[in-house]
């Protein structure tokens, strides 16, 4: 029987979460700020108390103002995870609930404090997973893309199946990447906007070399195929130079490892198979 995620105790500088809490089909804009403060509250909470839905947690409003910037932003995000709704299908079944639940910010003259708490469906979603993926806290603070910092979360919790591909329909790689409802609607701004940035910074910067190609019929984009694979030693060394060096430039440099990321894949009709 396969360990639950919440017994398992991450390594320095990783973080786990639950695959239930990656690829969540959110309502609204969801930033790349918001993002992280969310993973920041999880990795904070993690252990057995984060599947009690009654549990209140705590965290310093420094730590948080350390990626948002100042209190109006902290609390502005605070407000966007309270306030988002996810969504979960399984078949016919569906269910919906915010990120995150009651929150709370106390402060005094030295310090500040964020008192936080799960909604029951999120505890049960945590306290049940089996699968998971194991986050690099240093390959989640260089991403400047929220299309990468998504990516990066669905590939690595994908990295111990069996299979290397997986073919996706266009509704499957706006989920992964994370893309609000009623935005991005053109493929052409799909990918310009979107699917290469994604692919930019995790191929440069993540242990994982990934690949979205198009799939045609005709002129159509019809479905996709996501294919990944763990990087080599010296690919790794590699990643592990770019994430130290400065953000501009980063796509000239990436320019020789992304080339086959525009490869097409036409699907020829064959029209006596069809008759």
């Amino acid at each position: 029987m396969a360990k639950k995620t919440l017994e398992l105790t991450p390594h320095a500088g990783e973080m786990l979460k639950p695959k239930e809490l990656i690829e969540v089909r959110s309502t609204g804009k969801f930033t790349l700020e918001d993002r992280r403060v969310y993973n920041a509250l999880i990795e904070k909470a993690w252990g057995p108390k984060l599947g009690d839905a009654n549990h209140i947690f705590e965290v310093s409003t420094a730590d948080l103002r350390s990626i948002v910037g100042d209190n109006q932003r902290l609390k502005n995000t605070l407000r966007t995870l309270m306030t988002t709704l996810i969504e979960v299908e399984d078949g016919e079944d569906w269910k919906a609930t915010q990120l995150l639940g009651t929150t709370s910010i106390t402060s005094d003259k030295n310090s500040g404090v964020v008192k936080f708490t799960f909604p029951p469906m999120v505890v049960d979603l945590i306290k049940n997973s089996t699968i998971f993926a194991k986050l690099d806290l240093e390959v989640m603070r260089s991403f400047r893309s929220k299309y990468a910092f998504s990516l990066y979360e669905a590939i690595a919790r994908r990295v111990n199946m069996r299979r290397f591909t997986e073919n996706l329909t266009t509704e499957d790689v706006r989920n992964i990447l994370g893309v609000e409802e009623g935005k991005l609607e053109v493929y052409r701004n799909l990918n310009l906007r979107a699917i290469q940035p994604a692919l930019l910074e995790v191929n440069s910067q993540s242990p994982y070399t990934v690949s979205i190609v198009p799939v045609k019929k005709g002129k159509k984009v019809v479905s996709f195929i996501m294919g990944w694979e763990t990087k080599t030693v010296e690919q790794l060394q590699a990643a592990h130079k770019e994430m130290q060096r400065h953000s501009a430039g980063r796509k000239a440099r990436a320019s020789g490892t992304t080339e086959h990321i525009n490869t097409e894949v036409d699907v020829l009709e064959n029209e006596e198979e069809q008759q």
